[in-house]
């Protein structure tokens, strides 16, 4: 499993924006091995809007979308700034009383 983490300051956003936003989260949910995502918003302003991927090539493929690749090129109209983080996800667990679409290994050892 991988995640790519989009951390970003916001800007301006207008409806091209949205437009675009609604069709890069439809191609993500579209291409296969897609997971699923999570969105946070830090006390400073940065969102955090990560992607979860079965495998190394669907996270590639998204990244290759046509509309993704239009937002990349214009990104600056809508940031302020932006930092990506690409993972492998090694590793996950918790209580279990949290629902997290990454692996419980706690919960899967205890049955």
């Amino acid at each position: 499993m991988y995640s790519a983490a989009f951390i970003f300051v916001p800007g301006n956003f207008d409806d091209r924006y949205y437009a675009l936003d609604a069709l890069i989260d439809a191609a993500a949910k579209a291409t296969p091995g897609f997971l699923g995502q999570e969105n946070w918003k830090s006390d400073d302003g940065r969102i955090n809007a990560t992607y979860y991927w079965a495998t190394l090539e669907a996270l590639k493929a998204f990244s290759n979308h046509p509309k993704h690749l239009e937002a990349k090129r214009q990104y600056q109209q809508w940031y302020q700034g932006f930092h990506i983080v690409i993972s492998q996800v090694l590793r996950s667990y918790g209580d279990g009383k949290i629902t997290h679409l990454t692996p419980n290994e706690r919960a899967a050892a205890a049955h």
